[in-house]
């Protein structure tokens, strides 16, 4: 009886040793969360992504990179299986991308939704796949190559730009200008002198000079106006004497008289209206007569308007 009492206790040591091993595996296994598997996919590099990376939902830590292969079908894509939680919403504007922390290169996984399609990511019979863009580290890298490249290219045209024949020929472009330069002050120099204080007062006694002209012409003008009325009553006298002489020898010269009168007479009067105009323009000696007013249908006619009664 004895024996069979210690084997009985040693077996249930083993059972309940295997249990607490078992218990022990799936505790530290992290299985104690449901959890969802996808497939991340991309052609990039994905250098510093380890097994047992972490992936992080919009930074927060929702599970682990489970592997990291060569997609069978296609070896340009990167396969790598991830393992979250499974209350994680993936949906198909869910996107990856590679993260790294700090200065180490340790990447790891993380998830992102844009936003632009919140359905949920279907299941089938494969595992449901995440695409993966390129992170911002990736796209410097990319577009920092591409800028090496331009400034190479430039840095080369520069060169062929500055070579010994257009540095002569610019050389001799910035002397021209300089000489242009000094040409353009000694015009400038020579303009300032034409208009210097000198020469402009020398205008000053010629218009002084036009000046008292116009003056003596109006006061010349003014003094045969005074005296054409005397020499319409002249002629005017001249005509009635010649009109009330008699005799026959005198018939044909008093009718030639008479016609001679009428002609003074018209022209010393059309000689009045001329002073007359000239007294008040005297300028009209010098720029001629003003024009005259437009008349009906021409531009500038301003009709005659009656004013209105009060």
């Amino acid at each position: 009886m004895e024996n069979k009492a210690h084997a009985l206790i040693a077996g249930t040591f083993t059972l309940l040793l295997l249990v607490a091993t078992l218990a022990a595996i799936w505790w530290f296994g992290g299985k104690r969360e449901a959890v969802s598997e996808y497939l991340v996919v991309t052609r990039q590099n994905v250098t510093g992504l380890n097994l047992q990376a972490q992936v992080r939902y919009r930074g927060i830590r929702v599970g682990r990179v489970e592997s990291v292969r060569l997609d069978p079908e296609d070896v340009r894509d990167i396969l790598i299986r991830i393992t979250i939680a499974r209350d994680v919403p993936v949906t198909q504007g869910t996107i990856a991308k590679l993260g790294y922390q700090g200065l180490t290169g340790i990447a790891h996984v993380l998830l992102e939704d844009t936003g632009k399609n919140t359905a949920e990511l279907a299941r089938g019979d494969k595992l449901p796949r995440i695409p993966m863009q390129p992170s911002l580290m990736q796209e410097f890298a990319d577009s920092g190559g591409a800028v090496l490249r331009q400034a190479n290219e430039l840095l080369t045209n520069v060169n062929q730009l500055l070579n010994a024949e257009n540095r002569s020929r610019i050389s001799k472009t910035l002397a021209n200008l300089e000489t242009g330069s000094a040409n353009l002050t000694a015009t400038l120099a020579e303009a300032k002198a034409v208009l210097a204080d000198d020469r402009i007062k020398r205008l000053g006694p010629a218009i002084a000079n036009i000046e008292g002209a116009a003056g003596e012409a109006r006061n010349a003008l003014r003094e045969a106006g005074k005296l054409l009325p005397h020499m319409i009553s002249l002629t005017e006298k001249l005509d009635q004497m010649v009109g009330e002489t008699n005799g026959e020898g005198l018939a044909a010269s008093s009718a030639r008289m008479q016609e001679l009168g009428r002609e003074l007479t018209l022209t010393s009067r059309q000689l009045n209206r001329l002073l007359q105009m000239l007294e008040a323009a005297p300028q009209s000696i010098i720029y001629g007569p003003p024009s005259a007013a437009p008349g009906p249908g021409e531009p500038g006619f301003v009709p005659f308007t009656k004013p209105e009664k009060p």
